[in-house]
């Protein structure tokens, strides 16, 4: 028989939490003034994204796409202290729902050394391509008003 605590971490695994996270959308203008983007790849997957990744209590969702940038991709640069969107996904392994708040971030440079470039593949895409090899739909939907937009 479960207890109580039990039964309700076998309800949230099995029926799913709604999890906050933050990412940037991190980009650059080419000496020809084209727009770029980085992605970096999933870890379980390959496919391509922004780096983003949980909330921690306390912590603004602007500071947090910072440093879930700086972590994945060794990104240094300007955030937007504005969420520019957001949007939702779910893992193929999980049952979780997670609600991306997407920040602005301009990049100034890259650091040579970052917890994760090791196990991260990054890389710059223009405009257009990004908007073809972003993994996610709502991802796209962004990128696609990135277009519409002066950065």
């Amino acid at each position: 028989m479960l207890n109580e605590n039990d039964q309700t971490e076998l309800t949230n695994t099995l029926s799913g939490r709604d999890v906050a996270q933050a990412g940037a959308l991190c980009y650059r203008r080419t000496e020809g003034g084209g727009l770029e983007i980085l992605f970096v790849g999933s870890r379980r997957n390959g496919r391509w994204g922004i780096p983003k990744g949980r909330v921690e209590y306390g912590e603004i969702t602007s500071a947090a796409a910072l440093r879930k940038a700086f972590e994945e991709a060794g990104v240094v640069g300007l955030v937007d202290a504005t969420v520019f969107g957001s949007f939702s996904y779910r893992k193929d392994t999980g049952p979780n729902h997670y609600h991306v708040s997407v920040h602005l971030l301009q990049v100034s440079r890259i650091a040579d050394e970052f917890p994760e470039k090791s196990i991260r593949k990054t890389h710059w895409f223009p405009l257009k391509d990004a908007m073809r090899e972003a993994a996610r739909p709502g991802l796209r939907a962004l990128l696609c008003r990135v277009e519409n937009i002066d950065l």
